[in-house]
């Protein structure tokens, strides 16, 4: 609803039906979905990962989360562009184990990003970030050639803001791979 400007109070639409093909071909290239993710009035993204595939993608990147070899593959069957390559296991004793942030990187863009996120370490009195040599909070997201390196995924890194990964991907990687990712 968000490309369109609208909601859920009642909202209309008018449906106009173009009568020559090209008149056609062009409002079905206007109206396609992944072309308005970035809105061309303010160069932002309008649409972002809200709600369920939020709460997923930042459970999925922390560092405490390992999944087990069953529930590897039956993800790797779902992702539409996989190569058939399993990635190496994180941990390979006592049994197999992948990362969420393993799994992540098997559908995000070719992209490179570098950015914090809004679970950093807490200000000190006068502003500023207190220093974290360890990076122990995972707030400083890492995404290089489409691997997730380092970070926690938040609101702030996937959603509809400026320079976050929609808008990364949508710019770099182009309007297709991008609604592939969503």
């Amino acid at each position: 609803t968000a490309p369109y400007n609208a909601d859920f109070d009642g909202d209309e639409m008018n449906l106009h039906v173009p009568q020559s093909l090209p008149a056609r071909a062009e409002a079905e290239l206007m109206m396609l979905s992944p072309r308005v993710i970035v809105s061309g009035q303010s160069n932002r993204p309008v649409m972002g990962i809200i709600q369920d595939t939020l709460l997923a993608c930042q459970k999925m990147t922390k560092r405490s989360t390992f999944i087990e070899k069953d529930l590897t593959f039956n993800m790797l069957m779902w992702v539409g562009q996989w190569n058939g390559k399993i990635p190496i296991p994180a941990i390979i004793k006592p049994k197999e184990l992948w990362t969420g942030k393993q799994l992540l990187s098997t559908i995000l863009p070719k992209i490179n990003l570098k950015s914090k996120s809004n679970n950093g370490p807490p200000n000190d009195s006068s502003g500023k970030s207190m220093p974290n040599t360890f990076n122990m909070y995972d707030h400083i997201v890492t995404i290089q050639e489409g691997e997730l390196l380092e970070g926690r995924i938040c609101k702030k890194i996937i959603g509809s803001g400026m320079g976050g990964l929609i808008h990364t991907s949508w710019l770099d990687a182009g309007h297709e791979d991008t609604a592939r990712f969503m």
